[in-house]
């Protein structure tokens, strides 16, 4: 492509929806617990690229839908992911989301475990209220396996042994599950057949392995100022992503071991409650990456996992939200944070 595909100008012709999406967030963070609408203020105000939302608004279009409903599930859908962020940054303990402290470095964790729980609590009312059982059913799906996807994770952490398969049955569970369940939801607002909602699940799944995927790239390629979290914060935290499970297949025995010895290394000090890992050692695995050309070599399979997801709407009439939908896979593909 030459030239970047910029989100904000792809979906221009939604605002008027995103900003009543934006308007029930804040109204559901209302609570008799003053410090709920604080988190949840700090949460929403950082920002986001909102692409759950946006997929729901899409899919709904794309199948011919253009009712209320689609405004509360696209923001049923972003409670629960904001909520598993919250969840998430508790896990890993991370202090910087989006550029600003995370909820747990500014308001402690407990508070950010509870208002995550808050925020799922809410999404459940949101599609109890929306009243299909299709819907509550999907998204009960996806969370069940974004757990999953965070177990399977966390349990593989600083193992050099991870599988390609292992790493895709991560992303696939904890990115793809939820993106494939709000394309999904926008289908079943539109009643469409059930091959094309199939049809459009499956976009949503390709497309949320493509942005996992550039992700994973970028946490070796970009700076922290970018991606509005510490630069190799995968590697810091044991995550053996595919830039680096490509470099250990590349990577000669030697460097192999070394790559390995250096992963256990940094779970023995996680274990043990010591402080981040030598710097210095995070470089190596970087620089290691960087030499066998892991995150050219991710990139390309992000490219791949887009084409599939473009090709499983391409039998949809043609419509604006066909068009936006074809051009959110390159601004997957093409970003920078």
């Amino acid at each position: 492509m030459e030239s970047v595909v910029e989100l904000d100008s792809i979906i221009s012709f939604l605002e008027e929806d995103l900003l009543r999406v934006e308007r029930l967030l804040r109204d559901g963070a209302r609570s008799v617990a003053a410090m709920i609408p604080e988190v949840g203020e700090h949460t929403f105000a950082s920002g986001g690229k909102r692409i759950r939302p946006v997929m729901v608004l899409l899919t709904s279009r794309l199948c011919g839908y253009r009712g209320p409903r689609a405004i509360q599930v696209a923001a049923a859908v972003e409670y629960f992911h904001n909520a598993s962020l919250l969840h998430d940054d508790v896990v890993d303990a991370a202090d910087v989301r989006r550029g600003r402290p995370s909820v747990n470095a500014r308001f402690g964790e407990r508070l950010a475990i509870l208002v995550g729980d808050f925020m799922y609590a809410r999404a459940c009312q949101m599609l109890v209220d929306d009243g299909s059982m299709d819907i509550i059913s999907v998204y009960a799906e996806a969370l069940r396996q974004m757990t999953e996807g965070e177990v399977l994770q966390l349990s593989r952490s600083f193992d050099p042994d991870v599988s390609e398969s292992t790493y895709m049955e991560v992303i696939g569970r904890k990115t793809a599950s939820l993106l494939a369940a709000a394309a999904e939801s926008g289908a079943i607002l539109g009643g469409v057949t059930r091959a094309e909602r199939r049809g459009v699940r499956d976009y949503g799944w390709e497309l949320g392995l493509a942005f996992q995927l550039v992700d994973d790239a970028l946490d070796y390629r970009s700076t922290g100022e970018r991606l509005g979290k510490p630069a190799l914060q995968d590697a810091s935290e044991g995550k053996v992503t595919l830039p680096l499970l490509t470099a250990l297949k590349r990577c000669s025995v030697g460097e192999r071991d070394t790559i390995g010895s250096i992963l256990k290394s940094f779970g023995r000090e996680a274990s043990q409650g010591g402080g981040p890992p030598d710097p210095a050692e995070v470089a190596r695995v970087a620089a290691c990456v960087e030499r066998h050309h892991g995150v050219e070599i991710t990139l390309a399979r992000a490219g791949q996992r887009a084409a599939e997801a473009r090709a499983k709407i391409e039998h949809f009439v043609d419509c604006q939200a066909k068009q936006t939908l074809l051009e959110l896979t390159e601004f997957v593909v093409q970003r920078e944070r």
